[in-house]
């Protein structure tokens, strides 16, 4: 144990990552990592209580049937991350509206966060991974004063850090500042972060591909074309690919972090825009993508380029491997 490294310590070795802050990104990484903990304990109870499981029998702004760990995990984020005194603004997929912060701390705030606060909360009735995922922006509003909606429609290009935490066999946190990706499993014997996955990349090829082929007759035809490339035999190009898709996109996505492959989530005669949101749930994970050597589009540009209309906006995400992804560009085309 004396070799690890923990979170706080790997923070404050990186500070000029973040040349520009004054410990305010470490406040509120540790309120992220307060309610990581908070949340790993009590996912990990959720068989034994029934304040967790099941719905609540209400609607988020996008019309889904809200479960009980929803709501928890949204009020215990917002919270920790109010606790801080170091944003303005919070931007949630439970939240219809932006979370503004008008007193005199929240105008002083210099960041905006925008969460996932769970995502797959229907797995955790079966017991499978879900997570959180988050992107931290600087305002651009002056601080001093109330935050506006164009602090929260930024470029994804213009995150200052990123991360998810996946609730699995062991409870991870994955972020990058935008010098490289790195991961910190959680030790809960003692409720501390240890340095697991330095300098995480992606392979640029995999034999992965993930996709919810529930969906496939909703399709267009050049998804289908590839769905069935991914499926046809060719020892030259690896394939076929093998199958895999858990539901939940931050475990599909965290499994190709790990082992290369291919992540789709496609517009649809279902969902005409795709179904994943641009903000809070795309750009983030575009992020870590990029910056782990990987590649994250919408079938036609970069995720991190494209430029919000909408708090809840939605888009197509196709992400993963490089080759793959460009591949998957190429047919689409």
């Amino acid at each position: 144990m004396s070799n690890l490294i923990t979170l706080g310590e790997f923070i404050i070795k990186n500070q000029q990552d973040f040349p520009y802050a004054k410990g305010e990104l470490t406040r509120l990484f540790n309120a992220i990592t307060l309610a990581s903990k908070v949340m790993n304990s009590q996912i990990n109870k959720a068989g034994l209580v029934d304040d967790l499981m099941g719905k609540v029998g209400t609607q988020n702004v996008q019309g889904e049937e809200q479960k009980k760990l929803d709501v928890y995990a949204n009020k215990i984020f917002i919270n920790a991350l109010k606790a801080r005194n170091e944003v303005c603004g919070i931007a949630s997929e439970e939240e219809e509206e932006t979370i503004i912060f008008e007193n005199e701390v929240g105008k002083n705030g210099k960041y905006i966060v925008l969460i996932d606060p769970i995502d797959g909360s229907s797995n955790i009735e079966v017991n499978v991974s879900i997570g959180t995922v988050f992107a931290i922006y600087r305002r651009i509003s002056p601080v001093g004063t109330t935050a506006v909606l164009a602090d929260f429609l930024q470029k994804g290009r213009h995150q200052v850090a990123a991360g998810y935490v996946i609730f699995g066999s062991s409870t991870m946190l994955v972020f990058t500042t935008g010098n490289g990706v790195n991961g910190f499993t959680l030790d809960p014997s003692i409720g501390v972060f240890y340095l697991s996955h330095p300098n995480m990349t992606i392979p640029k090829i995999g034999n992965i591909y993930s996709v919810n082929e529930g969906n496939y007759a909703y399709f267009s035809d050049k998804m289908k074309a590839y769905i069935n490339y991914c499926k046809d035999i060719d020892a030259t190009t690896n394939r076929p690919y093998t199958g895999r898709y858990i539901g939940s996109m931050i475990a599909d996505l965290h499994r190709n972090f790990l082992k290369g492959g291919i992540y789709l989530y496609p517009d649809s005669a279902k969902a005409p825009n795709g179904k994943l949101r641009l903000l809070y749930e795309c750009n983030p994970m575009a992020f870590l993508i990029e910056q782990a050597g990987g590649k994250a589009t919408d079938g036609q540009q970069a995720i991190l380029d494209k430029a919000p209309m909408e708090i809840h906006e939605r888009t197509p995400f196709y992400a993963g491997s490089k080759e793959m992804v460009s591949e998957l560009e190429n047919k689409l085309s």
